[in-house]
């Protein structure tokens, strides 16, 4: 490990990244990091957004596989190293300690230069910790205060639901919200797309790609303009503006949209749009650009807007993504990060 500067002296609880999250971006984060040699600590808050999931598809070599198993696989690969640390802890604070000036007409968030021309090389970030961070303990596990030189936050959303007295008994059985993790189990088949948001319209083209009987049901809330309305019935997709009472059915088997008015409107199966909220308050001492829905906003390589923090997964702009994208993501972050602490340019 590179030495660290006269003026940070290096302690037992300093490391190379901190990565709040342990889903499938901050595993293969953590993975990759670890087999780059650097010190890891991985901090997690055991409340996986995709917990009533039963069954995932679409990752090679585990379709099919309970997304809890995808991670205790991942765990027990990570535990292999001794570079890297696993704890259970929900982080509260990441704090700036004193960092480095930058020099004039600098690019923030980019590693100073040290060399010219186009095969430049950096100064890094290599030369000391930046942050404080600050967690507590989850289950019995003990509170943290560490320092890091880099922060990877790969921390997951918070959903909430359209509030229908037994959606919740259906979500992950009959009811999901990743179209492409499971929209091929659902081909054919009369379904529902149930959401208070303004891109149903765009999920509901994307649903009508594995079935040609989809009905939209907005809850009277949800936004769809006339003119997406006319390209979604010319797809045969439906619109229903009515207010929803409930979704009926059994043992999480759908049958139907209850309507407020009474009427029972059968499908047999559908998705929901849920209302994602990243939940960043831990990081407001960074002053981290978010985009309108709350969600990070990185460069294509996971760069945030603050020199040494980084973002992949759910937290990042678009949004939830399938497991095997979250998981890309945190392999690609892994490298961006080893890059900049060393001080290789960017590409």
């Amino acid at each position: 490990m590179t030495e660290s500067t006269p003026s940070v002296s290096r302690q037992d609880d300093d490391y190379d990244v901190v990565i709040v999250g342990a889903g499938p971006a901050g595993l293969s984060a953590a993975l990759n990091l670890a087999r780059a040699r650097r010190r890891v600590l991985l901090l997690d808050g055991n409340r996986p957004r995709n917990a009533a999931t039963m069954i995932s598809h679409g990752f090679i070599t585990r379709d099919g596989v309970p997304p809890h198993e995808l991670r205790r696989l991942a765990r027990e690969e990570l535990a292999v190293y001794p570079e890297a640390e696993y704890q259970l802890a929900t982080v509260t604070s990441v704090t700036p300690l004193s960092p480095p000036e930058l020099p004039e007409n600098a690019t923030p968030g980019a590693p100073e230069t040290a060399f010219s021309g186009n095969s430049a090389l950096t100064r890094g970030t290599d030369d000391g910790v930046r942050f404080a961070v600050e967690a507590r303990g989850v289950n019995g596990s003990p509170a943290r205060s560490v320092r890091a030189k880099a922060v990877l936050v790969a921390s997951g959303l918070k959903e909430t639901l359209p509030a229908l007295p037994s959606i919740r008994a259906f979500y992950g059985l009959g009811l999901f919200s990743c179209i492409e993790c499971d929209g091929y189990e659902h081909s054919d088949k009369p379904l529902a797309l149930i959401g208070e948001t303004s891109d149903l319209a765009a999920r509901a083209l994307l649903i009508a790609q594995w079935s040609h009987n989809l009905i939209v049901f907005t809850n009277g809330v949800g936004r769809i303009s006339a003119g997406q309305e006319a390209l979604l019935t010319e797809r045969g997709v439906r619109i229903e503006r009515r207010e929803v009472a409930d979704v009926v059915g059994d043992r999480g088997v759908v049958a139907g949209v209850q309507l407020a008015d009474g009427e029972l409107v059968p499908v047999e199966g559908g998705f929901v749009r849920p209302h994602w909220d990243a939940q960043l308050g831990y990081l407001d001492a960074l002053g981290l650009q978010a985009d309108g829905w709350g969600l990070l906003v990185t460069d294509a390589d996971g760069r945030t807007s603050a020199t040494g923090v980084y973002a992949a997964g759910d937290s990042t702009a678009p949004g939830p993504q399938q497991l095997i994208v979250a998981a890309g993501a945190g392999a690609r972050v892994a490298a961006t990060i080893n890059r900049d602490l060393i001080g290789i340019p960017r590409h």
